[in-house]
């Protein structure tokens, strides 16, 4: 068991204080921190803290797999370690983007190589073979799109809104099933004429500002997330997309789950994510970065999503998130009341590696090699062969799990 340091990267939609106050470092700092990196991806791996110094997770994990991981995780994954644990950081919209299935990562990674482009090329839509269901689990309020929402509700926006210019949409909307015809209104505004979208927005726009004013309530959340975007984003098509996904308000703890083809966009908050261990992306706007569409379109999946949040369950002490994922399973393990003041045996979920991040409070971690102490922003990595462990805290904490899924 070791103290685990995350690499951080920086991208606009990042905070200059959320990161470096969860971390412990001064604030506000010098660029956006938009995500701390705890894992062993190739991109930017974790670093293991020990007496003789910092080495690489990555490099860790390859030089003894079945001590680190398990012979059982070997064997699954290949030696690697399947999932990415991530502290998100967002004080502004995120881009508009889905994740391939596992299949379409495949496809998509051997084709680009056969096309000759760069891993590391910024128009690259596949750096890996992986498929990246994600967990988003908050640590404080968060606001996210995530999903389409049925078709009648989407109607039923557009109309409070009061825009003609709507009035063709939401008949392409209206005249075909839920799937087909978010797929076709979707479709239709991602690929239009920029001199289209360049009318339609600003009449979207005045109905949502003319709708706040009257004092409306039903709608409230959406007409501001749409003002949002048209201002941090003009003249971007997926402003649009604000009319066809679930907003979704999230308290600290809750958690949404996003599979495959799941479309969406992390609007403002920090929460903790723990993903397949992946970096493959496909963006539809929202963003400067590289904007595939037509390889948007392939994958996406138009079924509305009727509510994207996870459920839970309390084993003991440890609240589980309710996910499909292979890759990882996620959890909170709560210390407090009369579990506090003396050692508490963590849940033994199987006998994978473990990442740990206290997100709250002071705990000891006791494991077969080691002890350590973790407070608020602290992580540290658990190897297969180190479990179980023991946990002890003197005030209410909380560390954020993330294992290998069953």
């Amino acid at each position: 068991m070791q103290l685990l340091s995350g690499a951080i990267r920086t991208y606009a939609w990042g905070s200059r204080t959320a990161i470096a106050e969860f971390t412990g470092r001064p604030a506000p700092t010098a660029h956006p921190e938009a995500e701390l990196w705890l894992g062993a991806h190739p991109g930017d791996p974790a670093r293991l803290e020990g007496p003789d110094g910092a080495v690489s997770l990555l490099d860790a994990i390859a030089a003894d797999p079945d001590g680190e991981l398990g012979p059982a995780v070997c064997r699954r994954f290949g030696g690697t370690l399947p999932f990415l644990v991530k502290v998100l950081a967002a004080d502004e919209p995120l881009s508009l983007q889905a994740h391939p299935s596992a299949e379409q990562a495949v496809e998509g990674y051997e084709r680009e190589d056969r096309a000759g482009v760069p891993v590391n090329s910024p128009v690259r839509n596949y750096r890996d073979r992986s498929h990246k269901p994600e967990l988003l689990v908050a640590l404080t309020e968060f606001q996210a799109l995530a999903g389409f929402r049925a078709a009648a509700r989407s109607v039923a926006l557009m109309r409070a809104l009061e825009v003609a210019a709507l009035d063709p949409y939401i008949a392409l909307l209206t005249d075909q099933s839920d799937a087909a015809g978010l797929r076709a209104l979707f479709t239709t505004w991602i690929t239009a004429p920029q001199p289209d979208i360049d009318a339609l927005i600003p009449a979207v726009l005045e109905g949502a500002i003319a709708y706040i004013r009257s004092g409306a309530k039903e709608f409230a959340d959406e007409a501001r997330t749409i003002l949002e975007l048209g201002e941090h984003y003009p003249g971007d098509a997926g402003v649009l997309a604000a009319l066809l996904l679930n907003r979704v308000g999230l308290t600290p703890g809750e958690g949404i789950f996003l599979a495959a083809g799941n479309l969406h966009s992390y609007l403002h908050g920090v929460g903790m994510e723990v993903m397949a261990n992946s970096d493959n992306v496909l963006r539809g706007g929202l963003t400067p970065k590289h904007v595939d569409v037509p390889e948007l379109l392939r994958v996406l999946d138009f079924t509305p999503v009727t509510d994207a949040r996870v459920s839970t369950h309390r084993d003991g002490i440890e609240l589980v998130y309710d996910t499909p994922a292979a890759e990882f399973a996620a959890s909170v393990l709560i210390l407090d009341g009369d579990n506090l003041g003396h050692e508490v045996d963590a849940p033994a979920r199987h006998d994978g590696p473990q990442i740990l991040v206290c997100t709250e409070g002071s705990v000891i971690l006791r494991a077969k090699s080691d002890e350590i102490r973790v407070e608020r922003g602290d992580a540290a990595w658990v190897a297969a062969d180190d479990g179980p462990i023991r946990l002890e805290a003197s005030t209410p904490s909380r560390l954020f799990r993330a294992t290998v899924g069953l």
